[in-house]
């Protein structure tokens, strides 16, 4: 079956931000966490740095609506720039507003309230945040009140 996901690198936190996100979701990751540690050596490149060894190669963690988030430790050391932006949001549209607020409160802990969650002029309850690793993220429910 077909299907989306969203990838996500981190420079060395991969790990971190995860965790994080596997508490918010209430999830299992799916499959094994594939370590950089199980990498062959790879012809004309340099052995992998000891301090590289246990960052994540791969992640996967379903969230909402048979959504998969996937991640990578991306860092400097292995030629990777990174740079957070504000070109890109998850957005996260939960059945009830119950789990938009649980959702929205585990998500900002820590990070930025970007606009409160509100009743919107076209009817739905919205807000976003950024989450304490830069990830930005919109709220969009529909249920009533």
């Amino acid at each position: 079956m077909a299907s989306t996901s969203t990838y996500l690198n981190f420079t060395r936190n991969t790990e971190e931000a995860f965790a994080f996100y596997k508490n918010a979701f209430r999830t299992e990751y799916k499959g094994d966490i594939m370590r950089f540690s199980s990498v062959p050596p790879q012809e004309g490149q340099p052995p992998l740095a000891d301090a590289d060894k246990n960052l994540i190669m791969h992640i996967m963690l379903p969230i909402l609506g048979g959504h998969v988030l996937m991640g990578t430790d991306a860092p400097e050391s292995m030629g990777f720039k990174l740079a957070f932006g504000n070109t890109m949001h998850l957005n996260l549209e939960p059945d009830t507003r119950a789990e938009t607020d649980r959702l929205f409160k585990e998500l900002s802990a820590g990070g930025k309230v970007d606009m409160e969650l509100q009743e919107m002029f076209w009817g739905d309850y919205f807000g976003s945040c950024t989450d304490r690793f830069g990830v930005k993220w919109m709220f969009n429910c529909t249920e009533k009140k």
